[in-house]
């Protein structure tokens, strides 16, 4: 069924430049907001790294809760629906970036734009940033910087990201990043250049597609960064700005091995989410005005510590059953793999890079000769490890929830809760505008809005491929190219406060909030439940 959201105002109006950080100036101790999510994990993973490391994790200390996952339509959710839902406060369903289902006046249901806390964040003035070691258009970090109906339109969300003004932007995705000249930035590629930058702007794409695992990076890829090291970076800069900041950050391969089902790389991807977990620690312990909030979006792979060989033998089974195996391998089977000569002559030695020694001679000659040899080594190593995988998706779990703040913070989530309730907790603390507000102001339907005011209206392809709307009133032609923070009105270029945002039916536009009082209040139809 369909539910009404009043407050959706339509009205046109000259939409003014807001510079970066134009917030009102705040009052007292500055504020920040340090969001990870730690993509497609479940507790038994967990436990088997904290196994695997001989010591308790950074994330152990912060232990405050749980956190349901379910989407709007599905008891196992995706990360796109997942991380709408913790940056938006919004349940959604599957592929949908910052956007819910929504119904047109002719009955369509399409996608709607909701505000998330980043934006809420620049709004009040804050300083942002965006970490992940996927591309940072993947689905997680795209739905706290950007609006789509389909988490697969990695260029698009490259576009919106480019045009929100974000401080801070590091991981992969260079594919689909857009210009960092155009971004008048610090475009950076290699950890050396990290390292060695002091000052935001900072853009930093270290791979096309998403970083290696830590455990391949160190020794196959050392040019690009760890997490930890783009954390470090990424809190003393942003940690400058004078009204505080917004840094949200991903550790996400956990769930591109969890998706392999390879245990190495599930743990390798954990053990340096925690370290960059441990730097977070660190930081708003000294701060002290800092909520930190580590959460998994949704489990995936359904790790089990214990298969079938373990029916009988379970109470005489100590971790070392478990990990020891695990900790012969050099590489993950991805790194490993990428070894392989084309003739696989050198089979043994990536078998044992990957911690299989003593592969018997018949299951050489069957990983020679087999289609899917990246699964018949992971289905080896688990079996050797007395592990077992119930799936290669995603689970529907509850995951666990990890907070800490300070004595400036008045309240960190703690107990059960829902995935949607986190952007609240995010919203107090900061202090920030009411979402929903926000999504009125930033997200207007433009054909409705100039429609209703006599303009005739189209859209067409532009110049750079961008979808373009156009309204036409006696000699007055105004232009939003979807994706930007821009419009044209008669050639002129101005800039707006938001991205436009096109769900290939509607234009979504902002509105100037200096004209909200005459604005006529209209109510859009939600699709939902």
């Amino acid at each position: 069924m369909f539910k009404k959201i009043a407050g959706f105002s339509l009205i046109c109006c000259l939409l003014l430049s807001i510079p970066l950080h134009a917030g009102a100036e705040k009052k007292g101790p500055r504020k920040n907001v340090i969001f990870m999510v730690m993509d497609g994990t479940n507790s038994d993973v967990i436990t088997l790294a904290r196994h695997f490391k001989g010591e308790p994790l950074a994330l152990d200390e912060i232990l405050t809760g749980g956190v349901r996952t379910y989407s709007l339509r599905s008891a196992i959710t995706d990360s796109a629906a997942a991380a709408t839902a913790m940056a938006t406060g919004h349940k959604t369903t599957m592929d949908f970036i910052g956007m819910v289902p929504y119904q047109a006046q002719d009955g369509t249901v399409g996608g709607r734009p909701v505000a998330n806390i980043l934006e809420a964040a620049q709004e009040k003035g804050l300083a942002t940033g965006l970490i992940a070691t996927a591309p940072v258009q993947h689905a997680t970090p795209a739905a706290f910087s950007a609006h789509s109906i389909s988490r697969h339109r990695l260029e698009e969300i490259g576009w919106q990201q480019a045009h929100q003004n974000i401080d801070l932007i590091l991981g992969g995705g260079k594919r689909y990043a857009f210009s960092a000249s155009d971004k008048q930035g610090n475009a950076i590629r290699t950890q050396k250049d990290l390292l060695q930058s002091d000052s935001l702007p900072l853009y930093g794409y270290f791979a096309d597609e998403d970083l290696a695992y830590e455990l391949d990076r160190k020794v196959l890829h050392p040019e690009q960064p760890s997490l930890a090291e783009m954390t470090k970076k990424a809190l003393r800069l942003l940690s400058q700005d004078h009204n505080g900041f917004f840094l949200f950050i991903e550790g996400s391969k956990v769930d591109f091995a969890g998706h392999k089902n390879d245990p190495v790389g599930m743990i390798s991807e954990i053990l340096a989410f925690d370290a960059s977990v441990q730097e977070a620690l660190t930081f708003a312990k000294e701060d002290q005005q800092t909520l930190l909030i580590a959460v998994a979006d949704h489990g995936n792979g359904g790790l089990t510590m214990g298969n079938n060989r373990t029916d009988k033998t379970y109470p005489d089974t100590s971790p070392d059953h478990f990990v020891a195996p695990l900790k012969k391998a050099k590489y993950t089977v991805t790194g490993a793999l990428s070894q392989l000569k084309p003739d696989r002559s050198n089979l043994k030695e990536v078998l044992n890079s990957y911690g299989l020694d003593g592969v018997s001679p018949q299951e050489l000659v069957k990983l020679k000769n087999g289609q899917n040899i990246e699964q018949t080594m992971v289905q080896m190593m688990a079996r050797r490890a007395n592990l077992g995988f119930t799936t290669k998706g995603h689970s529907g779990e509850d995951v666990s929830l990890y907070s800490y703040g300070g004595a400036g913070v008045e309240h960190h989530p703690t107990g059960l809760l829902n995935n949607t309730e986190l952007a609240e907790y995010v919203v107090k603390h900061l202090q920030l505008p009411s979402l929903a507000k926000l999504t009125d102001e930033k997200f207007v339907s433009a054909q409705e809005h100039f429609e209703s005011k006599g303009f005739r209206t189209k859209i067409q392809k532009g110049d750079i491929g961008q979808p373009v709307f156009i309204a036409e009133k006696a000699g007055l032609t105004i232009q939003y190219p979807a994706n930007q923070n821009i419009r044209y009105v008669n050639g002129k270029k101005e800039t707006v406060n938001g991205v436009v945002v096109f769900n290939g039916m509607t234009f979504w536009i902002p509105m100037d909030k200096e004209q909200q009082d005459s604005w006529t209040p209209v109510s859009p139809n939600y699709a939902g439940i």
